[in-house]
């Protein structure tokens, strides 16, 4: 894994193991999912955020648009965490998300994703959300995408 200009992805000294995501340009729409983090455990990439009000519906819980953010988001994360693309022009060509349950406002969520498949061109990965010490479920997912082209 290389630096990037764009991206900060550095160590968390305060949780062993954990290395912090995030776009250095805070207008980027990643900024407004708020510090995310990840780890590697094995065959799978954990990735964090701690959903805020700003993320929340009328109900009080998560937002499926938040959600399908932070999954998107997450997706990316992960593959740069596998070393499978660096920063910049990877696409999401598809993303199917199964609701489960409601995401709960001020406790971390976590999506832990699988790389399924790597050819040439595309990533194949799929996912679960889960949250709390229980480990709830809130949404499983698949989805696609496209490595950039080589210049």
């Amino acid at each position: 894994m290389t630096d990037h200009p764009a991206i900060i992805d550095e160590p968390l000294p305060d949780q062993p193991g954990w290395r912090r995501w995030a776009f250095r340009d805070t207008t980027r729409f990643n900024a407004f999912l708020g510090p995310m983090s990840y780890r590697i455990d094995g065959d799978v990439a954990r990735v964090r955020m701690t959903p805020g009000t700003q993320h929340s519906n009328l109900s009080g819980a998560m937002h499926g648009g938040a959600l399908l953010g932070f999954i998107d988001v997450a997706l990316f994360a992960a593959s740069r965490a596998f070393g499978v693309i660096e920063a910049g022009s990877a696409v999401t060509l598809d993303l199917s998300t199964q609701f489960i349950g409601g995401g709960r406002v001020g406790q971390p969520i976590e999506a832990r994703v699988e790389l399924l498949r790597e050819t040439g061109r595309l990533l194949f990965l799929r996912g679960l959300v889960v949250q709390g010490a229980e480990e709830v479920k809130v949404a499983a997912f698949s989805g696609t995408i496209r490595k950039p082209s080589q210049r």
